[in-house]
């Protein structure tokens, strides 16, 4: 179900590049969810030198520029495919492959969530765990416990300490939030963060740096894609197996409704992108001609990242791409999101799109 509606946004000027002038020896490291590094690997003074001046015409020209956020890039709820409280806290629930029993009331209590697969984590500190009331919700509520996420909710494990922490601190500030003003995921991760202390944030971020991402999302090339309801971030197959033509769109659905509702970490999920994605987007991500349109110059050769610069590599590719979207209107704004802006300056929707399905496509 191709969602109508879209948001216009001017695009906002770059921040100065000045401080990266004293980086004569480094090399600047653009990443697509939003910071930047400084390498000490030798370069010219030339190359930061035209990284400013890049910078300073993006800036100029985007004053005059639009972009329209795509509105089917962040998926609400269908009333009808939601369980409404209260819920049954009698029946009990089970999912594939696992021995735990949870009713429907544990299910979704964000201070208790599941924990259907305790075997493939460590044992969870209780801000992963159980959160603390009234609004901190466990991070593995929407993260889960293993921090696999979900479509709607960021992978975390495997991302490194400092790269969580600083994303904390954007949510916080306002410098990160959801190109499309008010979507729920986006909006439930702000209200969580304004109660969760400093040191809640370090705990959660040294448990979730320690896991590795599993492969959960099959990019297919299609021209059609099942016809869908929207499932709360993402997208759920109708029941009639009725098709719809893609266009030029990420369609990215769960295999298994309920068990996303019942935030199995066992879920998959299948990512339609239109046909040519993937090689357009290597040839996107792999790009020699300038820094700022080579994906591989600070994620690593597989895009699983190097350091403090995060993985892209076998993530979704819908959140990828909510995440360029967000640089390119300026959503995600704060001072690491600054180098990524010049990045996508000149991206329009069919390259995020490539770029977000070759990611995806690649072993985590």
């Amino acid at each position: 179900m191709e969602r109508q509606g879209a948001t216009t946004l001017s695009r906002p000027s770059v921040r100065s590049f000045n401080s990266l002038i004293l980086a004569v020896s480094c090399e600047v490291c653009f990443l697509s969810n939003g910071a930047y590094t400084l390498i000490a690997f030798p370069r010219t003074l030339a190359f930061v030198a035209s990284l400013t001046i890049v910078a300073a015409t993006t800036a100029s020209a985007q004053t005059a520029t639009t972009f329209t956020v795509p509105a089917w890039a962040f998926p609400n709820i269908a009333p009808a495919l939601v369980a409404k409280p209260p819920f049954d806290s009698v029946a009990p629930i089970r999912v594939p492959r696992s021995a735990k029993v949870y009713t429907l009331a544990q299910v979704k209590n964000q201070f208790g969530p599941p924990d259907w697969h305790p075997a493939t984590h460590p044992k969870a500190p209780d801000v992963v765990a159980l959160g603390r009331r009234p609004t901190a919700w466990a991070c593995g509520y929407c993260h889960l416990l293993d921090g696999q996420g979900r479509s709607e909710n960021a992978t975390l494990a495997g991302l490194s300490v400092e790269y969580i922490t600083q994303q904390i601190a954007d949510i916080r500030s306002g410098a990160r939030h959801s190109a499309l003003a008010g979507w729920g995921p986006s909006q439930n991760m702000t209200n969580v963060v304004k109660d969760i202390t400093d040191d809640e944030v370090a705990i959660a971020a040294k448990y979730f740096a320690s896991m590795k991402a599993r492969q959960r999302y099959k990019v297919v090339e299609s021209t059609k894609v099942p016809r869908t309801d929207e499932a709360g971030g993402l997208y759920a197959p109708k029941t009639d197996g009725t098709t719809e033509p893609l266009g030029a769109r990420i369609i990215e659905v769960t295999t298994d409704l309920r068990r996303h509702e019942m935030r199995d970490a066992a879920e998959t999920f299948i990512s339609y992108v239109p046909p040519g994605s993937v090689a357009r987007g290597q040839k996107l991500a792999t790009s020699k001609t300038t820094p700022a349109t080579s994906c591989t110059t600070c994620h690593g050769p597989a895009l699983r990242g190097v350091g403090d610069v995060p993985p892209l590599a076998g993530r979704s590719p819908l959140y990828i791409l909510r995440q360029l979207v967000g640089f390119r209107t300026g959503a995600r704004a704060g001072d690491t999101g600054a180098p990524m802006q010049v990045v996508v300056a000149n991206l329009g929707i069919d390259d995020m799109i490539a770029a977000a399905a070759y990611a995806g496509s690649l072993k985590p």
